[in-house]
């Protein structure tokens, strides 16, 4: 999974960001209403959290901007404007979910799980397909059919949680790239075909029989040969 952090608090940015890590969650900050917008129009995330007073571009615009340009990403507010007023209008104007300041951590994290399930409409905390499941709290790959477990790195998580959401389907460098490092990364196709040869090595050894496939010219595909 990853979120978009849209906070001009430095610290409070910070903050949150190492908790997310820490759960296996891929975080991205942003600090102006206006990087926010533009990062968020990216398509990339599977969340956004959303402050509302921000510099350049507050959050109530930002998010009207992104649902009239028809992004449906889970949007959850974030603020020290709690009143009754804030609420409504962040909800009426397409937020999922309201959670005012001052917030325990364990609370984002439960919102975030819950505006996701929403989008996916499925309240699972793992993903599955073939004889491979994805414990994505734990980043651990699990094959039931062999018994067998292993530890997954970040990276290579959210290159398995990518290809289980979209099993059989192929999908370009630039959007796994994209949805791993981020829209504005550095990393070229030799760091993908590094990670990619890791996540092989790591079904391998589960004894799985789900392959990740190049396809020429296109991209990789997930596929169960059974």
């Amino acid at each position: 999974m990853r979120v978009l952090l849209i906070e001009d608090e430095r610290s409070l940015s910070e903050a949150v960001c190492q908790v997310l890590k820490k759960e296996h969650i891929a975080a991205d900050a942003a600090y102006t209403g206006t990087d926010g917008l533009d990062a968020a129009l990216s398509g990339i995330y599977d969340a956004i959290i959303l402050d509302v007073m921000l510099p350049k571009m507050d959050g109530f615009t930002v998010l009207k901007e992104l649902r009239r340009e028809g992004i449906t990403t889970p949007i959850m507010m974030l603020t020290a404007r709690g009143g009754l007023e804030d609420r409504v209008a962040g909800l009426d104007a397409g937020a999922d979910y309201y959670l005012p300041k001052p917030f325990q951590m364990a609370e984002l994290l439960a919102c975030i799980r819950t505006i996701t399930r929403r989008k996916d409409a499925a309240p699972v905390q793992q993903l599955s397909f073939g004889d491979i499941e994805l414990v994505e709290r734990e980043a651990k790959l699990v094959c039931p059919g062999t018994g067998k477990s292993v530890q997954l790195g970040a990276k290579e998580a959210q290159i398995v949680e990518l290809f289980l959401r979209n099993p059989q389907q192929i999908l370009p460098k630039e959007t796994i790239m994209e949805r791993v490092w981020g829209f504005d990364s550095n990393v070229d196709y030799n760091n993908l075909e590094v990670y990619l040869t890791f996540v092989r090595k790591k079904l391998s050894f589960v004894g799985s029989r789900i392959k990740i496939k190049a396809v020429r010219g296109l991209g990789y595909i997930l596929e169960d040969e059974l």
